[in-house]
């Protein structure tokens, strides 16, 4: 199958710390590759991949300091991304709504277009034009999905991680880890407060955004102390392997309903629990009592601390092993290309017997007339 993989042009693929669509696109094609299909990335020029790399702009959006309107380049990408989307059998969008506006300029070639993120109120313009087919990451996001007058569902596959750059540690150290963006709605704050009402050291390690930064001043940097509250700063890929191996458990007390997750696979693939808010996608991502545990408010996030020893290392490692690695995740996107493509094949098929019925029925009209 000759596939064309559309990356976002914000982060390099693999991304080199924080970039869960590019780490995600970048373990989707490497599999791809491996299994003998023909692929094209598009994607920024410090992209490291084994397929065929396109790529309209040498860097990642989030290095390029110098440019005043990267929206501009991010727009060029998408564009020229679909130059050549003809000579493909299907289109793989990760890039969002600018990709999907121009869906229509290759109506031949089927776009499958992964909901990384939820839609937006301003989207919904492009949404109810857009004529591919969509997926989502969770059955959480796919319930989370508004009505749209656009796309048509092909179904749900997981994000995945490669278990086996994981390494596993049964034995671990007494901190707990919170390792996500540091923003209001990932909660870490509510981390300080769980690990403060536990006794437990907390390590803080991730990306402080423009958008961020004055929450982080105002609320996570006074409670930072360099004893009992850590800050790590923004984990780089080796950074956050030793991070994962050595926790006790890592702590998510994400305040919004996210539609994946891959803090959570990550962290079970290292063997250590996830204690987390029951909210997204986390109930599909961890087996609560076996994984991790699964809490309903703070107070529930607290005990959960002191059930740790009823989660056993290896059933995180083989849960992650059995349903969120990379040959898994990209064998259901397989299955769903193959999907697709008979139901095209189908599609127009019907429009050809349908077309030439309706030709059949005017040279009988006319016939009947003259």
């Amino acid at each position: 199958m000759k596939i064309l993989q559309i990356a976002p042009l914000w982060e390099s693929v693999p991304p080199p710390a924080y970039g869960g669509t590019e780490a995600v696109v970048h373990l989707l094609v490497e599999e791809l590759v491996r299994s003998g299909h023909q692929v094209t990335l598009c994607a920024s020029g410090d992209s490291q991949t084994s397929a065929l790399l396109q790529a309209c702009y040498p860097r990642s959006l989030r290095t390029a300091d110098d440019l005043e309107c990267k929206e501009l380049y991010s727009w060029q990408h998408s564009a020229l991304s679909m130059a050549n989307a003809s000579e493909y059998d299907i289109i793989h969008n990760h890039a969002g709504e600018e990709v999907m506006a121009l869906s229509h300029l290759v109506p031949g070639v089927p776009m499958l277009t992964t909901m990384h993120n939820l839609i937006t109120t301003d989207a919904r313009f492009v949404w109810d034009r857009y004529q591919g087919y969509y997926n989502t990451v969770s059955s959480a996001s796919a319930r989370a999905m508004p009505a749209v007058r656009g796309g048509r569902f092909a179904g749900v596959v997981y994000h995945a991680v490669d278990v086996d750059s994981f390494t596993f540690q049964a034995e671990k150290e007494d901190y707990l880890l919170f390792l996500s963006r540091v923003s209001q709605d990932k909660g870490p704050h509510l981390a300080v407060e769980v690990a403060r009402r536990t006794g437990r050291r907390l390590v803080i390690a991730g990306k402080v955004g423009e958008l961020d930064y004055d929450f982080f001043l105002s609320t996570i940097a006074p409670l930072i102390d360099g004893d009992r509250v850590i800050f790590a700063g923004e984990a780089d890929s080796a950074q956050k392997r030793e991070l994962y191996r050595k926790a006790r458990a890592v702590v998510l007390p994400i305040m919004w309903d996210e539609p994946f997750g891959l803090v959570m696979a990550e962290a079970q693939a290292c063997g250590t629990p996830v204690l987390a808010f029951n909210r997204g996608a986390a109930p599909e991502i961890i087996r609560h009592g076996e994984t991790g545990m699964l809490a309903e408010n703070l107070d529930e996030l607290v005990e959960a601390v002191g059930r740790l020893d009823e989660v056993d290392p290896w059933a995180c490692r083989r849960h992650v092993k059995e349903c969120f690695d990379g040959p898994v995740m990209a064998a259901g996107y397989v299955q769903m290309y193959e999907s697709i493509l008979r139901y095209e094949r189908k599609r127009v098929d019907g429009a050809e017997i349908t077309m030439g019925a309706q030709r059949a029925d005017k040279r009988v009209a006319s016939a009947q007339v003259a």
